[in-house]
């Protein structure tokens, strides 16, 4: 692969503006979406890919005709194109750095600091050509190094019909960081067997256990009377909303646990004396636990209402996603498939869970099996975001790599 090739195509997608707006009901969610998915539409046509589709919410599809003369299961390649609403993405500046020396970064458009002091993941990408902000925006590696691989990996088939694969689908959806992504994904249309989400992080991750996750917003009901006058009448809801606070496990926050460890997550909240509102995210990898942890916030809305003999709270739990691995288990050699990719390029895989979710989440349950492969960025959402080059060739690469696999007669 084409080290430049890649850095001009990575630049040419991070400097178009794609945030998504979780307060709108359109798709895209943001009209600027549409500048990067009518770009891609185009460069798929004109590298050559087949039946390149883009439909009025902005997905798109196109297909890598086989050039084997055997039957193979048709595999697809999935990422989005929106990026998050929790730090700006407006005009990206990007740094390269070519041979990092394995110290400090200095983000030059602020007073910021990449270190690896703090984030000791930069240290394993010593003498390599590091991509990051300048500190005033995110970089938008999430994930578009994503879409900068599969697109690089399309092209490089194309060009070289020496490399056998079967029929190959690309999809790229809008507004995945809202959770929205797969949400209006045709996966009759697509037509894959099964396919593979280019989001993860670190070069060798491979992923197909998530979280089950649902949303609670929890209401507390007070009573407003002159402060003055107040005794024995006033009911102050935002003291009721704290003893819920209280009574939740205080070590089951995100802060405090890893891995498999679930937790409740306090992520907004305003109040009055008359009305208070929280709302929270739940997590939990086991689908056992994810339904104990709901039912703990029920019990503790029916508790303060026995306490308070009135309906002082109110909650409204609903899910959002679950964990793919009840999907992807009967059908594992998908999985298998991408750990032999990795090896053979001489990648060690981390098979690990994803404490989040992805489209592939929500895509396995909709009928197509979806793990998640690694992108290559670090630090997503924020000032601090990078993309080592060479973890983007080495995730195309393993594109291609699980192309020929695939392709193999039995």
């Amino acid at each position: 692969m084409k080290k430049q090739e890649i850095i001009e195509r990575f630049i040419s997608y991070i400097t178009i503006d794609t945030e998504s707006d979780p307060n709108s009901d359109t798709t895209p969610s943001s009209a600027k979406q549409w500048d990067l998915a009518r770009k891609l539409h185009q460069e798929l046509i004109e590298m050559g890919m087949s039946d390149v589709t883009i439909d009025e919410n902005a997905y798109i599809m196109a297909t890598l005709p086989s050039n084997v003369d055997h039957e193979t299961p048709t595999i697809g390649f999935i990422s989005h194109f929106d990026s998050t609403p929790d730090f700006t993405g407006k005009d990206v500046k990007p740094q390269i750095i070519e041979n990092y020396d394995g110290g400090d970064i200095p983000l030059k458009g602020s007073d910021l600091v990449l270190s690896p002091e703090y984030f000791a993941d930069l240290k394993q990408y010593k003498g390599q050509t590091i991509i990051t902000t300048d500190g005033t925006t995110l970089l938008a590696a999430d994930d578009k190094a994503g879409i900068t691989e599969i697109m690089t990996a399309m092209k490089h088939m194309l060009d070289n019909p020496a490399i056998k694969h079967g029929t190959i689908k690309v999809g790229f959806t809008p507004d995945e960081e809202i959770g929205r992504g797969a949400h209006k994904f045709d996966v009759e249309k697509f037509g894959a067997d099964w396919a593979y989400t280019m989001d993860g992080s670190q070069i060798g991750e491979l992923e197909y256990e998530n979280f089950n996750a649902a949303g609670a917003v929890v209401t507390f009901y007070g009573k407003i009377v002159h402060p003055g006058y107040a005794k024995g009448k006033m009911i102050n809801s935002m003291y009721v909303a704290q003893e819920f606070i209280d009574s939740l496990p205080r070590m089951e926050t995100p802060e405090h646990t890893e891995d498999y460890q679930g937790f409740f997550h306090l992520h907004n909240m305003k109040g009055a004396v008359e009305k208070s509102e929280l709302q929270y995210i739940i997590r939990d990898h086991d689908k056992e636990h994810f339904e104990a942890r709901k039912e703990v916030m029920q019990n503790l809305v029916n508790t303060l209402n026995e306490q308070y003999d009135r309906e002082a709270v109110r909650i409204e739990i609903k899910d959002q996603y679950f964990n793919m691995r009840e999907k992807v288990e009967p059908v594992m050699h998908i999985v298998d498939v991408a750990e032999q990719a990795m090896k053979d390029l001489g990648i060690t895989p981390l098979i690990k869970p994803i404490r989040g979710g992805t489209d592939g989440s929500q895509l396995s349950y909709m009928g197509l099996p979806c793990p998640n492969i690694f992108a290559g960025g670090h630090n997503f959402h924020g000032p601090y975001e990078y993309v080592p080059v060479e973890s983007m060739i080495k995730a195309t690469e393993v594109i291609v790599r699980i192309a020929e696999l695939v392709a193999k007669e039995e």
